[in-house]
């Protein structure tokens, strides 16, 4: 069993104890998010860094409220 380390941007995203670890290129889901695999740097026998690059999540803006007054 190998530790799994994803990480994006500096940041640690996930730890995983896992049999098999990623590959390059391989598509992951971590968080609700999709990702692929940039590189895997093997640290020692045990522990694994895994740099991932996740989906940007778009944000919708809300239409602006109507400042209008209202009619009696």
């Amino acid at each position: 069993m190998i530790v799994v380390h994803y990480i994006e941007k500096n940041v640690e995203l996930l730890n995983q104890l896992l049999k098999n670890v990623p590959s390059e290129g391989d598509s992951i889901f971590i968080k609700g998010r999709k990702g692929t695999v940039l590189s895997v740097k093997p640290i020692n026998e045990k522990h694994v860094h895994v740099i991932v690059e996740l989906e940007v999540i778009k944000k919708v803006q809300f239409l602006a409220k109507d400042q209008k007054k209202k009619r009696r």
